[in-house]
C-alpha cells in the first residue's frame, strides 16, 4: 500500500460533516428498524426471540470479518467513493428485504445491509480527517460517535407509524436514496489516492494487529457493543412485556432511551477536549453501566425506575463509543493506517453486535429475562480491567513519537 500524504485543513466544512453523518445514521437506522420491526416480524413470519436475534445479527456478520480489509481499501478506493458504494449496496439490501417472502431471504438481504452499513462506517470518519480543522476534530468524532444511537432512535420512532415490517423497509430506503444523492453533491472527493496490492495489504495488517493499541480499542468496543446490544436488542419487547404498553409506546420509550446514548457522546467530547483521562472516562461508564444493567435484568422494579435505569444505562454508555472512536488516530501505528484501525474498532463493534443478541435471545427463551445480567456483568468488568491500560498505551504512543 502506498503512503497517503496527510493533509490537514484549516477549517471545516460543516455542511459536508453533516451529510456524513447523516448517511451514518441513514446506515444506523437499517440496526434500529429490526428492533422496532420484532414484534411485526414474529406475527408475519412466526419468528421466535432466537431468530428475531439473527435479524440484528447476522447484520453483523460482514463487519466482523471485512472491517479492516474495507480499511485497507479506503485509501485506493477513496473515502467518498466507498461511502457511496456503500450507500448503494445497503439500499439494494433494503430493496431485497422489503420484497422478502420468507425469513431466509430476509436474512439474506440483511447481509447485503450489514456490507453496506460496514462501508459507510469505516470510510466515514476518513472523510471527516480531512475536512475538519484539528481543533473540531474532538467535539465533529462526538458527533460522529451519535450516528448509531441517533439513527437507532429515529426507526424506532418512525417504526410505529407503519402498519407493517415491509411498509418500514420501503420507507427505509427512500430514505438511503436521498442520503446517497447528498452525499455525491456536497462531499468533496479526496485528493489523493494510494494503489493496493496484496503484499502491502497484507503488510498492513500484520503492523495494525500487532500494535498494542488498535488491539485495545478492539476489544473495549466489542465489549461494550456486547453490553449494548444486549440490552438493546430486545429493548421494545422488553419493555411491553415489563411494563405491559403497547408496541407503539415502547417504541417511543426505545427511542428516546437510545436518544439518551448521544447526551453521553456529547458530553464525552467536551470532557475529552477539556483534558480528562479517556481512562477515566471508560471505567466511570463501564461502572455505571454494569451497576444499572444489572439492576434491570435482576429486579422487578417498578415502570417508572425501569425506565431511569434504561436512560441511564444507554446515556452513561455514549461516553465510551465517543472516547474510543476519537482514540483511534492517537493509536494507529502510522497515519495512513487510521482507517483501517478503524475497521479493526469496527469489526470489535460488530463482534459484540453479533454475540449479544443471538446468546442473549438464546439464554432468554431457556432461562428469563433475568439471565441477560450474566452477559452485562462480565462486560462491564472485563471493560473496567482493560480501560485501565488506556491511558499508559497512549502515553507509549506519545513517547514512541518523540
Amino acid at each position: 500500500m502506498s503512503a497517503v500524504v496527510a493533509y490537514t485543513p484549516e477549517k471545516t466544512d460543516w455542511i459536508a460533516v453533516t451529510a456524513v453523518v447523516t448517511a451514518g445514521m441513514v446506515a444506523a437506522m437499517q440496526v434500529g428498524k429490526g428492533l422496532i420491526a420484532g414484534p411485526l416480524l414474529q406475527a408475519d413470519l412466526g419468528l421466535d426471540l432466537a431468530a428475531l436475534g439473527w435479524i440484528t445479527s447476522v447484520f453483523a456478520i460482514v463487519g466482523v470479518v471485512g472491517g479492516m480489509p474495507v480499511g485497507a481499501m479506503v485509501a485506493a478506493i477513496g473515502d467518498r467513493r466507498m461511502v457511496c458504494v456503500g450507500m448503494g449496496i445497503l439500499l439494494i439490501g433494503i430493496l431485497i428485504g422489503a420484497a422478502s417472502p420468507n425469513f431466509t431471504l430476509l436474512i439474506l438481504s440483511r447481509i447485503f445491509e450489514g456490507f453496506g452499513f460496514l462501508l459507510v462506517v469505516v470510510a466515514g470518519p476518513a472523510i471527516l480527517m480531512r475536512i475538519v480543522a484539528p481543533t473540531r476534530r474532538d467535539l465533529v468524532f462526538a458527533l460522529w460517535s451519535c450516528f448509531m444511537p441517533a439513527g437507532m432512535a429515529i426507526a424506532m420512532l418512525s417504526g410505529p407509524l407503519f402498519a407493517s415490517w415491509q411498509a418500514i423497509w420501503w420507507n427505509n430506503g427512500l430514505i438511503a436514496l436521498l442520503s446517497l444523492l447528498t452525499v455525491i453533491a456536497v462531499v468533496s472527493p479526496s485528493q489523493a489516492t494510494g494503489r493496493a496490492t496484496a503484499g502491502g495489504l497484507r503488510a498492513d495488517i500484520a503492523t495494525t494487529l500487532t500494535s498494542r493499541g488498535p488491539l485495545l480499542l478492539f476489544a473495549l468496543f466489542a465489549l461494550y457493543s456486547l453490553m449494548t446490544f444486549t440490552l438493546f436488542s430486545f429493548l421494545p419487547i422488553l419493555l411491553v412485556a415489563r411494563m405491559n404498553i403497547s408496541l407503539g409506546t415502547a417504541g417511543l420509550l426505545s427511542a428516546l432511551i437510545t436518544l439518551a446514548n448521544v447526551i453521553g457522546n456529547l458530553v464525552a467530547g467536551t470532557m475529552l477536549s477539556r483534558g480528562v483521562g479517556r481512562s477515566r472516562l471508560v471505567i466511570a461508564a463501564a461502572t455505571l453501566m454494569g451497576t444499572s444493567g444489572l439492576w434491570i435484568f435482576l429486579s422487578q422494579s417498578g415502570d417508572t425506575l425501569t425506565f431511569a435505569l434504561c436512560v441511564l444505562f444507554s446515556a452513561i454508555g455514549g461516553l465510551i463509543p465517543a472516547t474510543l472512536i476519537s482514540t483511534v488516530p492517537m493509536l494507529s501505528p502510522r497515519p495512513s493506517l487510521a482507517p483501517m484501525a478503524m475497521g479493526l474498532l469496527i469489526q470489535g463493534s460488530n463482534l459484540g453486535q453479533l454475540v449479544g443478541p443471538v446468546a442473549v435471545g438464546t439464554a432468554i427463551e431457556v432461562y428469563g429475562w433475568t439471565s441477560g445480567a450474566a452477559f452485562i456483568g462480565a462486560g462491564a468488568l472485563a471493560c473496567i480491567l482493560l480501560a485501565n491500560t488506556l491511558d499508559r498505551a497512549l502515553r507509549a504512543k506519545a513517547e514512541e513519537k518523540a
